[in-house]
């Protein structure tokens, strides 16, 4: 089955916890603090896998998670970090958050992405212990793994892409100049999937040709099959496009050109100025008349043009070698930029960032960071509430709260945690 979008969620492994411990030995007094720092989260990784071209893989299985680092333990030992989570995609495929509609990679290469980044181990409380405070009853909490949804969108990576209307040949072309096999009928829309098949010049000289499922008027606005499949054509290098010139189901063919010409670019204007052969199928069925009248009429319009019989490989020899002559000339396939993470209106502090509202003298501060800090904070413990408020002090959250216009006895909110400000 044929699948070329597909809607997933990851998420990258919680760190573990650090540990509170302390070294305990016979004739070993006041050994301090030992405990060791948790593991790191797993990532979610995205790798290229060849010899796939679906996305089929994901209509079932959708939700994907990297595993958990191992908490820390007594006697210094670190927790062990989780294992990746990787996922194989066919080469081509873009990797979206859904969310945004950022585009986060482009799975051209063989290089793999880093989707969802695990969590950090929390540090132990041996780091926390310092000559006035010895004994610290407090370690940091692993810091969450990233989660995404994420939309997955393949383009196939093809030099030269078949376009035109069903039952034109295309499919008949694209089996007598390559090894792929597609099912060819007297019908309509036969090809129900896009084809891919490598065709040999020579001696180490091959390109791939796809066959696009028939395009007809209104494809670019999701009639037919066509909306499904145009952006298939996306990267491809060269087009070709395919026309019968009989006229053999009643239709013009200069008509059908310019539909198809039309919906190209109404799909992506770029398409419309892609290289493009014209190649004139089932000649054997038209008139004298016809045959000069579509020439002319691609010789006008600048086109270089291929007249063919498709079925008995008639003409198409010619057509393949001036595809791979000019593909010896274009550039790449193309790929796609991965765009930047926006960034986020929040109150720089540092290398952190809070959100501060203020409601009738109330000043609420929320940040992901200051949530896990408050996790780790031991509120009965002196030692552990005078560290939280040094880490307010350093990070910038006092100076974010005096620009924000916060005066001494008003009450601020950090979550659960509500206290009078005192500068």
């Amino acid at each position: 089955m044929f699948i070329d979008k597909a809607i997933i969620q990851i998420k990258g492994g919680n760190g573990g916890n650090g540990a509170v411990s302390f070294h305990r030995e016979k004739n070993v007094a006041a050994g301090g603090p030992d405990g060791g720092d948790g593991g790191r989260g797993g990532n979610v990784v995205f790798i290229v896998q060849d010899g796939t071209n679906t996305l089929a893989d994901f209509r079932y299985k959708r939700k994907f998670k990297a595993e958990p680092g191992q908490n820390g333990g007594s006697g210094r030992c670190f927790g062990k970090a989780g294992a990746d989570c990787v996922i194989p995609v066919p080469r081509g495929t873009l990797v979206y958050d859904n969310e945004t509609g950022r585009l986060m990679a482009d799975m051209s290469g063989d290089e793999p992405f880093i989707a969802a980044r695990g969590g950090r181990g929390g540090w132990g409380n041996s780091h926390f212990a310092t000559p006035t405070r010895q004994v610290p009853r407090f370690a940091k909490p692993g810091v969450p793994g990233e989660a995404f949804e994420i939309r997955l969108e393949l383009k196939l990576l093809a030099d030269v892409g078949l376009v035109g209307f069903p039952n034109v040949g295309k499919s008949t072309l694209i089996s007598v100049v390559s090894e792929a096999k597609p099912e060819i009928a007297d019908y309509h829309f036969t090809t129900l999937t896009p084809v891919l098949g490598v065709v040999r010049i020579a001696e180490g000289t091959s390109f791939v040709m796809a066959d696009i499922p028939g395009i007809i008027e209104g494809a670019s606005d999701g009639v037919g099959l066509g909306h499904d499949f145009l952006r298939h054509i996306d990267r491809c290098r060269l087009l070709v496009h395919v026309v019968d010139v009989a006229g053999s189901e009643g239709r013009d063919p200069l008509e059908d050109f310019e539909i198809i010409n039309r919906e190209l670019k109404a799909f992506n204007p770029d398409l419309a100025s892609r290289p493009m052969l014209v190649a004139g199928n089932k000649c054997d069925m038209a008139s004298d008349e016809q045959l000069e009248r579509f020439r002319e009429a691609m010789e006008e319009r600048g086109y270089e043009y291929f007249p063919m019989m498709a079925a008995i490989a008639h003409g198409t020899g010619e057509l393949v070698n001036r595809c791979g002559e000019l593909l010896s000339r274009l550039p790449p396939i193309r790929t796609y930029e991965a765009e930047a993470v926006p960034a986020v209106p929040e109150v720089a502090t540092g290398d952190r960032s809070v959100r501060i509202e203020n409601h009738d003298g109330v000043y609420f501060v929320e940040g992901e960071w200051l949530l896990r800090l408050l996790q780790t904070t031991n509120l009965e413990d002196t030692d552990s509430l005078q560290y939280f408020q040094r880490v307010l002090q350093s990070s910038g959250v006092i100076d974010a709260l005096v620009k924000a216009g916060i005066h001494e006895g008003d009450t601020v909110s950090i979550y659960d945690l509500e206290f009078d400000f005192v500068y």
